[in-house]
């Protein structure tokens, strides 16, 4: 199925677990990796084809994820002819795609390479969001970029700051519900992830 200007409609998959990291799969028989994504199929829409092609290319079901976002509109890259059927030469130019960004709630066991006889990938691994894009096939780069890009604005924020940490701030002057608190000074800032607060004795401001 393809518009008047030869594009495909398809879908990309950005799946994060919960540290952010995305599903990187190794194209089976290549030293390629990429996103899972797949084609819209005549009657399914964008999100039809995106439950389907999770489940075919990693095995996932609906209950496994939650959608987080997707890209506004169609994002297109062209095939260059020597990736093109020869019969399809002429009327096939690329794919246009619907990028979603995926939350897994389920387990990494859930995945599942083999759900189909027609597996995508024969490895995968959790990647850090900006996947190197040297590893991808050069015609899609650009496309792979301007998604990432579109929706790293939706990405979760994660409070990984320790529970007991908080506790303990509790009692502290100027010390804020939510962990972060206010500095003699005046200043509000947030501690990082595994640090602790602890006034310097020569500081005058720390014992006032």
């Amino acid at each position: 199925m393809l518009d008047r200007e030869g594009f495909r409609p398809n879908v990309g998959i950005i799946l994060l677990n919960q540290r952010n990291q995305v599903f990187w799969g190794k194209r089976i028989r290549t030293h390629s990796w990429q996103f899972p994504q797949g084609g819209i199929d005549r009657g399914e829409t964008p999100e039809q084809a995106m439950f389907r092609e999770l489940h075919e290319e990693v095995g996932l079901h609906p209950e496994h994820v939650r959608v987080v976002a997707r890209t506004r509109d169609w994002l297109r890259y062209e095939v260059p002819d020597r990736f093109i059927r020869r019969d399809a030469r002429g009327h096939y130019k690329g794919q246009k795609q619907i990028w979603y960004l995926l939350q897994l709630v389920g387990h990494d066991w859930d995945l599942n390479l083999r759900a189909t006889n027609h597996p995508e990938f024969d490895a995968w691994r959790w990647n850090d969001y900006w996947v190197p894009l040297d590893v991808v096939v050069e015609f899609k780069r650009g496309v792979y970029e301007m998604a990432l890009t579109e929706l790293s604005r939706f990405l979760p924020r994660h409070d990984y700051r320790n529970r007991y940490l908080r506790s303990s701030m509790r009692g502290h002057e100027g010390a804020h519900p939510d962990g972060s608190f206010d500095t003699p000074q005046g200043a509000h800032f947030e501690l990082p992830p595994g640090a602790t607060f602890d006034p310097d004795p020569h500081d005058n401001h720390a014992t006032s």
